[in-house]
């Protein structure tokens, strides 16, 4: 537990920022309860966060900012407190998806991180039980909020119907995840492709991967692992992987038949219990 009179602000994003929120916070006269009161929150939550035994959301953030008036500070600050929640091994992969153009991707198992809901996220993340489950999952929303630009990167997911049929976190949570997938269906900046399993032997059988393109830097090619990933701008490994990602869009469903398979698998196999009852 760290020590607020200690507490040093060039240690990690979180240590600057329940630093510099302190700093704030007294500059303005208050304590920690009548700050919680002002952003409805307690003053122990406030406390918890000066001291980063707890996790700032985005939520708090834009509340302290517009109690004390630092004009987005925090919630400038809470975007790098959360990226640094993500694993050590994939935080270098987060960096360049922020920044990419266009993302093209091919999940094997699971629906891509950017397209997660926070139900079907939390269920996949506690798998390994690793005590931090909160705040892994508020770094993948955060995520997620580069598809809220406005000038958000393509996106192009090919999906395996594997993903659409393994069921995360029990049937309303898939439910919930498949009708999520189908608000992209008219978003102009990202496609979904779902690939069969009919389709057989396919370039994607060495498992997930992601090709990154960029406005003015290299493509990149990213496959992670059980603790680790795998990055590369080889031109070599971008040219196969570019071709075989072109021979999966081939032999994946259109988009729109992808639609219709989505509502499909949602409606026939995750209905909500009493539908079931009335058919």
């Amino acid at each position: 537990m760290a020590n607020i009179q200690s507490l040093d602000p060039t240690a990690s994003p979180l240590d600057y920022y329940g630093w510099e929120l302190r700093r704030q916070r007294e500059a303005h006269g208050l304590r920690q309860g009548q700050l919680g009161e002002i952003i409805f929150c307690t003053g122990s939550l406030v406390g918890q966060i000066e001291t980063t035994r707890k996790v700032p959301t985005r939520d708090f953030s834009e509340r302290v900012d517009a109690a004390l008036g630092t004009d987005g500070l925090f919630s400038r600050l809470v975007g790098l407190v959360l990226r640094s929640q993500l694993p050590t091994w994939f935080q270098p992969y987060a960096e360049m998806e922020a920044k990419a153009a266009y993302i093209s991707t091919y999940q094997a198992q699971l629906v891509y991180g950017l397209l997660q809901t926070e139900g079907y996220a939390r269920a996949v993340l506690d798998v390994e039980h690793l005590g931090n489950v909160d705040e892994m999952v508020a770094a993948r929303m955060e995520r997620q909020r580069i598809l809220q630009r406005d000038q958000p990167p393509a996106l192009w997911v090919v999906l395996d119907e594997a993903a659409l049929l393994r069921e995360i976190g029990g049937r309303d949570v898939m439910r919930r995840q498949l009708a999520h997938l189908l608000t992209f269906a008219a978003d102009p900046w990202v496609q979904i492709q779902v690939l069969p399993l009919a389709t057989g032997q396919h370039t994607g059988m060495m498992g997930t991967f992601t090709l990154l393109r960029f406005d003015a830097d290299p493509d990149l090619f990213y496959m992670d692992g059980y603790d680790r990933g795998h990055m590369t701008a080889s031109p070599e490994v971008i040219k196969e992987r570019s071709f075989g990602y072109a021979r999966l869009q081939a032999s994946a469903l259109s988009p729109e038949d992808s639609v219709r398979l989505i509502t499909r698998v949602m409606e026939e196999r995750y209905a909500a219990p009493h539908c079931n009852e009335q058919r």
